[in-house]
Formats: structure tokens, C-alpha cells, sequence
């Protein structure tokens, strides 16, 4: 079995009502097993073999899930892997539509915050370590990590993107 609950001891995360009319047939019924089962997006990460972040894109229908996803979230979750395939997780995801702009969910805002005060920052910065380019968002990885010190708690958000 599992780990149930999350390893910081904060509750996991749960679908909001107010998306389910933006995302695909899949976010309901991942969504239930997963609070079902009480189980954290990292516990799942780790029993299907991919990232927190990349779990949870999964979840929100902004991740294609592989043949191999639809089989080990199966078996983690409780969910017939046949429930699973007439989904869309298979599919093509549509990234982008769960999400107004700008975002009104306060954390999510914050991010949109950082990249509208900083986003020039960061190309100029960028630019001027790679050249003229762009960094991929398709062969892209990210994660999420706590840092303590004497200062308080810090979260580390990495974003790794091919140039």
C-alpha cells in the first residue's frame, strides 16, 4: 500500500468544483481515487514512475498520459485501466483552458506576477548566456522542492527547458 497523506503533514490537494467545468472527463474521476485513497501527488509520482508536477498535469488534463501511465495509475488509484482509456488521457491535452488570465487563484496569480514583473529580466539574462532563441516548453521539466533556513520556509520552483 501506498503512503497515504503528504510527507509535510498538509492536506492533499483536491479537485476545486469551479474547474471541472474546464477540464477533461479524467481530473473527476483521478480526482475521487485519489482523494479516496488519500493519497499526494508525490506518493502517486513516485508509484507511476514520473514527476510531482508532471503527476499532477496528468490530473488537470495538461499532460498526455502514456500506456504505461494509464497502467500504473490503474493500479495505484483503484480505477479500471478500460474506465481510464475512455478518457482523454491518451488524447492530445488542451493546455491552457483551465485557467483565466489574467489567473484569480492567488498562488497562481503570484507565478503570472513574477513572470509579468520579471519576465524581461529573465529574457535579457537569458539571451545574453544562450544567444537569440527560445527555451522549449515541450522538452521541458520542472519541479517543486521546501527549503528551511533562519529566514523561514522557501519554495524552489526549477524550470529546465531544452535551448
Amino acid at each position: 500500500m501506498a503512503q497515504t497523506g503528504t510527507s509535510s503533514g498538509h492536506p492533499i490537494a483536491t479537485l476545486e468544483a469551479s474547474l471541472l467545468p474546464r477540464l477533461p472527463s479524467s481530473s473527476p474521476i483521478l480526482f475521487a481515487a485519489k482523494k479516496s485513497k488519500n493519497l499526494s501527488f508525490e506518493t502517486i509520482a513516485s508509484a507511476i514512475s514520473r514527476s510531482e508536477v508532471a503527476t499532477a498535469a496528468l490530473f488537470y488534463g495538461q499532460a498526455q498520459a502514456t500506456e504505461e501511465d494509464i497502467a500504473n495509475l490503474a493500479k495505484v488509484l483503484d480505477i479500471p485501466e478500460s474506465k481510464l482509456r475512455e478518457t482523454e488521457l491518451l488524447s492530445f491535452p488542451d493546455r491552457g483552458r483551465s485557467i483565466d488570465m489574467p489567473p484569480r487563484e492567488p498562488m497562481i496569480y503570484r507565478l503570472y506576477e513574477i513572470v509579468q514583473n520579471y519576465g524581461y529580466a529573465f529574457k535579457g539574462v537569458i539571451n545574453e548566456k544562450f544567444g537569440d532563441g527560445i527555451m522549449s516548453a515541450i522538452s521541458f521539466s520542472t519541479k517543486v522542492e521546501k527549503e528551511e533556513d533562519d529566514k523561514g520556509t522557501w519554495v524552489v520552483i526549477t524550470l529546465r527547458g531544452k535551448w
